[in-house]
């Protein structure tokens, strides 16, 4: 079979190579590959910054946002050939810290858990691959290809299930959510926003193309300006970042309602100083009861409730997330990031 491979930190590796194709083991799934989302984690280790190969091994499947059709399942398993699946990206460590025992591998506190096509386990970007059932998620099978926004949509669904538990921690009425950044993770968050009824604004750089659009068609607010700017008319009482921007960071950070939680999904950049008054902010953050706090990954419990969200989603709008599509033999195309890119796709089959 054909896969996206490369060898882990070293830059212009990555190549589609013929490779043997998987077995599946005592309770695995066998799936044949339909899609698979490229993002910047993807690109960052096709640029030789990070990645693992299996140990052994020189070269990493790479692909964590997977898509894929039930082949064979074992009896049990409670799937079936036919079956529309993606596959969990974590596993926790053999020997699991407190937190990954309890399926909660996304909160890993040892570190040593490993990731499929990250770190330490080939990816799903290939024709074939196999995955244990307890780390399959099956799905609306009306979902049909947008089923590969599920692993960014789970990134989004464990940042609104932790917005809401900490919310809890007293009254909870928030009315308006302000999400900085268009891309898919920015879209997704607008989107489950969206479903729970809020007034959503998102906040881009783009002035024209496809992002303003989506964010109008889904029935949210698009911004081009500022945090503060927009704050001034409309004080956002959760904010999710989705940029990574430093400046745009430490504006979410100064620039929420009373008991503001402004949750951190983007991942900046090292080496970018910002001029910051720690003491105003955290003289802010104190007298108004806020609560920041990083989200990263997704345990089960977040990629059902990502299948959820878009088995409820309009499909036509999912769809207008994936901007490009691309054949597997031409991946290296989906590695240069477009001018109006929001989700770029590799077509498996």
């Amino acid at each position: 079979m054909r896969a996206l491979t490369l060898v882990p930190l070293q830059a212009g590796s990555l190549a589609v190579i013929d490779v043997a194709d998987p077995v599946a083991g005592p309770g695995e799934l066998l799936v044949e590959g339909v899609a698979l989302g490229v993002c910047g984690t993807d690109r960052e280790i096709a640029s030789g910054q990070y990645g693992w190969a299996p140990p052994g091994e020189d070269r990493l499947i790479l692909g964590h946002e997977s898509l894929g059709r039930v082949l064979e399942a074992p009896e049990g398993s409670g799937f079936a050939p036919g079956d529309l699946v993606v596959g969990i990206v974590r596993r926790p460590d053999p020997e699991p810290c407190p937190a990954c025992a309890r399926g909660e591998f996304d909160m890993c506190r040892n570190g040593k858990y490993v990731e499929r096509g990250i770190k330490e386990i080939h990816g799903y970007g290939s024709q074939l691959w196999t995955v244990e059932a307890d780390y399959a998620v099956r799905l609306d099978p009306g979902l049909g290809t947008v089923g590969v926004l599920l692993e960014p949509t789970t990134v989004v669904a464990k940042a609104w299930d932790h917005i809401e538990r900490i919310g809890n921690r007293a009254w909870f009425g928030p009315q308006r959510v302000l999400v900085t950044g268009a891309g898919p993770i920015g879209l997704l968050a607008a989107l489950l926003g969206v479903q729970r009824g809020l007034e959503v604004h998102v906040l881009d750089r783009a002035e024209s193309g496809v992002k303003p659009k989506l964010v109008e068609d889904l029935g949210a607010i698009y911004h081009t300006g500022t945090i503060p700017d927009l704050a001034r008319h409309a004080l956002p009482d959760i904010i999710i970042e989705a940029t990574g921007a430093p400046e745009v960071v430490l504006d979410a950070m100064e620039n929420n309602a009373p008991a503001g939680i402004v949750c951190l999904t983007g991942v900046s950049s090292v080496g970018r100083a910002v001029p910051l008054d720690v003491g105003a902010v955290n003289r802010e953050i104190v007298l108004q009861n806020d609560v920041i706090f990083g989200s990263v990954n997704a345990n089960r419990h977040h990629y059902e409730l990502g299948a959820d969200a878009l088995a409820k989603a309009d499909r036509s709008w999912l769809e207008r997330l994936i901007t490009r599509r691309i054949p597997l033999e031409r991946a290296a195309e989906a590695f240069t990031p477009g001018h109006d890119d929001v989700k770029v796709v590799l077509d498996l089959g």
